[in-house]
Order: C-alpha cells, then sequence, then structure tokens
C-alpha cells in the first residue's frame, strides 16, 4: 500500500535520504553530475529503460514521463533503491525535479504539489507531472542507484503549442537575451528551443528578423530565399548565427506559447477605442486586454479568426486570420501586425482575454448602442 503522507517513511530512510539531499544541495548548479553506466551482466546492476522519442502534451495538461528499472533483487531491498529525476538545464547543468528512496518522497521548487510517482508495479519509476506549464518543456533524466551503480535515462517532454516573433514597442533588435527572455514572459510565453523554431519552419514558418532562443543562440526561419534576407541563391532552412553575448547583443525574440485556460475574443463596442478605453472595456467586460502570445494561441489552436485590427496589452495592433480572403492582409494565414501606433489614436476595437470558469463575454461593452460590424 502506498503512504498517504509523501513523508510516511521510517526514520531509518528519512536519515538517509536527508543525508543524500543534503550532500547534492551543496553542488553548484552547473556542477558535473556523476553518471556510472553498467553492463546487465554485471553483479548488483541497474539497467534504466526509457521510452525513445518524446511525449507532447500541453499546457495545463498531465502527463507521464516513462521509466522503468531492473535490477538484481536478491542484491539489494526494494528499500535502498532510490529514484531521481532532474530536469537538463544546460548541457552540464540540472535542476532536481523529484526524489525517493524507499516510501520517503519529495518534489522540489515549481513541481511541489504537481509531481508524483506511477508506481505501477515492480520496477516503476515514472513520473506523473499535472497542470503542466510553459517551463516544463525540456529534456529530463531518470536516474536509479542501489547504493553503488546507477544508470540513467533521458525523456523528452514536449508541448503543442506556436511559435510567435517578437520585437517591442522601441523597435527591432532592440533586446539582450535577458530582455528577451522577460518580453516573452510579459507576452504569455518563454523563449523558443530550436526544435520548436525547427518545427515551424517545416511548417512554412519564414521570418526575416534573427531572434534569441532559449539556448542563448540566435536563428531564423526562411522558407522562400530572397535579396533582403540573405540572398535568393541560399538555400532554405533555420539560418544561425551561433551563441551571442547574452548581455551586449540586441535582436528580437522567438518565443512560444501553449494553449489558454480561457478565451481570446474581439469585443464589439460602439466606436473605436485608445488604448485606455480599450483597457477600461475589457475591465468592463470581466476580462484583462489580451497579450501577443494569447492571440497568437487563439489564432493558432482555437482558430480565432477575425478581420478587425484590436489593441493588444503591449500597445501593438494585430488581427488573427485563419481563412485568407480580400481586404485581411495577405494570401497567408497568420497573426496581422499594424505596428505600435499612438495610445491616445481612437482607430481601433481591442481583443480581451477571459480566464476559463469566468462568465462569457458580453456582446458589446457597456456605454453606447449597436455594435461595430465585423469586416469579413
Amino acid at each position: 500500500m502506498r503512504p498517504q503522507s509523501p513523508w510516511a517513511a521510517g526514520p531509518a530512510a528519512l536519515l538517509l535520504l536527508a543525508g543524500i539531499l543534503g550532500s547534492e544541495a551543496l553542488q553548484s548548479p552547473r556542477g558535473r553530475k556523476k553518471v556510472v553506466h553498467v553492463m546487465e551482466g554485471d553483479s548488483g546492476a541497474v539497467v534504466v529503460q526509457t521510452a525513445p522519442g518524446k511525449v507532447v502534451t500541453h499546457r495545463g495538461g498531465t502527463i507521464i514521463l516513462p521509466c522503468r528499472y531492473h535490477y538484481d533483487v536478491s542484491a539489494h531491498d526494494p528499500a535502498e533503491i532510490r529514484l531521481k529525476w532532474t530536469k537538463v538545464t544546460e548541457p552540464m547543468a540540472f535542476v532536481d525535479v523529484f526524489v525517493a528512496l524507499g516510501e520517503a518522497r519529495r518534489a522540489f521548487g515549481p513541481y511541489r504539489g504537481r509531481t508524483a510517482l506511477q508506481e505501477d508495479g515492480a520496477g516503476d519509476a515514472s513520473l506523473i507531472i499535472r497542470n503542466v506549464t510553459l517551463q516544463d518543456y525540456g529534456r529530463y533524466e531518470c536516474e536509479v542507484t542501489n547504493e553503488l551503480e546507477d544508470d540513467t535515462g533521458v525523456v523528452k517532454l514536449d508541448l503543442e503549442g506556436v511559435i510567435f516573433p517578437y520585437h517591442p514597442r522601441l523597435g527591432r533588435y532592440t533586446l539582450n537575451f535577458h530582455e528577451a527572455q522577460q518580453a516573452c514572459l510579459e507576452q504569455d510565453g518563454i523563449l523558443a528551443s530550436h526544435d520548436q523554431l525547427h518545427q515551424a519552419w517545416l511548417e512554412g514558418m519564414d521570418w526575416c528578423n534573427a531572434g534569441w532562443l532559449e539556448d542563448g543562440s540566435v536563428q531564423y526561419p526562411i522558407s522562400r530565399p530572397r535579396e533582403e534576407c540573405g540572398r535568393k541563391d541560399t538555400p532554405v532552412g533555420v539560418r544561425n548565427y551561433g551563441y551571442r553575448h547574452k548581455e551586449s547583443e540586441h535582436y528580437d525574440a522567438f518565443c512560444f506559447t501553449s494553449n489558454l485556460n480561457g478565451k481570446v475574443y474581439f469585443l464589439k463596442t460602439f466606436r473605436k477605442l485608445s488604448y485606455p478605453e480599450a483597457v477600461q472595456a475589457c475591465k468592463n467586460n470581466g476580462a484583462a486586454v489580451a497579450k501577443v502570445g494569447q492571440l497568437y494561441a487563439a489564432w493558432k489552436l482555437q482558430l480565432l479568426d477575425r478581420c478587425e485590427a484590436g489593441w493588444l496589452e503591449d500597445g501593438s495592433i494585430r488581427y488573427p486570420i485563419v481563412n485568407p480572403r480580400a481586404r485581411c492582409g495577405g494570401r497567408e494565414p497568420g497573426v496581422r501586425n499594424l505596428g505600435f501606433p499612438d495610445k491616445k489614436y481612437k482607430l481601433f476595437g481591442v481583443y480581451c482575454f477571459k480566464k476559463a470558469g469566468d462568465a462569457p463575454p458580453e456582446k458589446a461593452a457597456a456605454g453606447g448602442g449597436g455594435t461595430h460590424p465585423n469586416r469579413v
């Protein structure tokens, strides 16, 4: 029977676990991790198996990172087996996620309250992650130790979502790496990985401005070579500037976001709005002005299609097109960007975001009669 409490373990097991955790807490977050791989025929050997490829979920979902292990049960008591999950943040840097020894369990940092072992029979070290966040994306190591020997396996967690290029009101190529990280977070995203950008390129993404990725590299995807984007005679692909100086060099950002815990909608109003009026109109409707990442997620994952320019939270004007048509800005689907006008201009509508569980959006904002029609 599994313990009701995550720390429902005997004193000896708790002391041993505390000693292990205490020694690891002294390691630098970039410290080198020693892994001893052993052959299956060796006495007392531990062999870890993880699923090839990757597991895929979405923000807010629940996912199992599969991991099973085998060892000589005659040589070691099952209570002496330590299971540890870590996330690989850089090539030789790790963040603790979850550890178990006997019946003792402990989760770390943002994984507290969201992780547990699946424990589906002997040798199952699979980790359950609930309410998956954007930051959970990445590579995880499952390590199993029987006092003297250990083995590890790697599981890659991927998210369904959408890439969006981003630059702030200040203009293009104004963000260092840390500012790019912050800009993505403020627009409901994170810096994208190379794998995510490559997948977006395979799906047809073409963007002529270089942007930061989460590993500190600067890249951009080209599907239609042209003179202004590195000459016509260069091949298609994801162009790579390599790893750049994170403080002194400035580029745009490629952000990634996943599904929404809510709904983005165009708020019908009786007249065009300035930015302060747009903020108040969404607030009166029990919502907030949508962020750029939220609009991209609504376009990609909820198929929001609206040929109506509206304010977003960062002061930009955009609108989402799923089915391209005349007078809606181009022949390709996408989120159209009209830039950052003066916030006093009363020339636009507004896109609002309402969290799931809130009251449904009203048909019109308070303060007038009639609605503004949708142009199609």
